[in-house]
């Protein structure tokens, strides 16, 4: 199985556009999946070096094995990309950050990502490395019934998170949740049996964030690549949710202004300067034939900024 097979890049050609690797230099991968982009990056110019980060370890493995002909300017870790930022010395020509879990993920069962019937309730995107880290599970068996219905509403948008996270309360009472069908069957009582493939999908999703505090580290992650980049530097993003795109778009919509004070205060208090532009005001997307040959591309928006030179 080749790294396109594995998790087949999304967006490769804009991505490569706007990084535009020829240029040479240091850029960083994270999620590395399997390879796919990590590969378009070092392949296009000989002057291209790579770090790819992912926290899978089944991914690190597939995608140092799809990279392995380039040798030493290509390096790959295992962890959260934000840390990996924070701890480089040398600055970044671009970065890419691809959200979200791979196709490979979703697939295998045991990893808990889908919600085909007796899927384990774990999520982790670290998978058994990271021992102590809850599963889905736990959260589900653990958190108060505030605390769930607060999950279901910030990163599902679901308006009947309260109905949820008590029926969830009830059942755990009687029965810890252990696989899917406990949290299909809670959302069948709260929700009603006609939920579209989508609204469960939603509440799914919601736990997988909260397990792996996708958006606090997202928003951990922005600033410190952001001050690895090199003048003219290019951060791009591909998210696959709403909360991750807002976040993103957010970011880059105010390190690309002049002044940031609030409106009241008559004379400028900030930096004063913009920190560098937006390259695609609104989101890109995945082409009809793109979609067509990986439907999985269809939720993706990718975004790219500038450091100012």
């Amino acid at each position: 199985m080749d790294g396109g097979e594995y998790h087949r890049p999304v967006l490769l050609r804009e991505v490569l556009e706007y990084l535009k690797p020829e240029r040479g230099g240091l850029y960083l991968e994270g999620s590395v999946g399997g390879g796919g982009h990590g590969a378009g990056i070092r392949g296009a110019g000989a002057g291209a070096r790579l770090i790819g980060v992912d926290r899978d370890p089944e991914a690190v493995a597939e995608a140092s094995r799809r990279l392995a002909g380039y040798g030493s300017r290509v390096r790959l870790v295992g962890g959260n990309f934000g840390e990996e930022a924070e701890r480089l010395t040398e600055p970044l020509a671009g970065a890419l950050l691809d959200l979200g879990v791979s196709s490979r993920q979703i697939d295998a069962r045991e990893r808990g990502f889908s919600f085909r019937p007796g899927t384990p309730l774990d999520m982790r995107m670290g998978g058994a490395r990271e021992a102590g880290a809850p599963t889905a599970a736990v959260l589900l068996n653990e958190l108060s019934e505030r605390e769930l219905a607060e999950v279901f509403w910030r990163y599902g948008e679901e308006r009947r998170a309260r109905r949820l996270a008590a029926e969830v309360v009830r059942r755990r009472a009687e029965r810890r949740f252990e696989v899917s069908d406990d949290l299909l069957a809670a959302m069948d009582r709260a929700l009603g049996r006609r939920l579209e493939v989508q609204d469960r999908a939603r509440i799914f999703q919601a736990l997988r964030i909260a397990v792996n505090d996708e958006l606090g580290a997202l928003e951990r992650a922005l600033p410190a690549l952001r001050e690895r980049l090199e003048p003219s530097g290019v951060l791009v993003v591909i998210s696959y949710h709403s909360l991750e795109d807002r976040v993103v778009k957010g970011a880059f919509r105010e390190w690309s202004q002049e002044c940031v004070c609030p409106p009241e205060l008559p004379v400028c208090r900030c930096r004063g300067r913009a920190l560098g532009e937006r390259l695609t005001v609104r989101p890109v997307v995945a082409s009809e034939a793109e979609v067509a040959a990986n439907p999985r591309a269809r939720s993706a928006k990718l975004r790219a900024w500038r450091k100012a030179a």
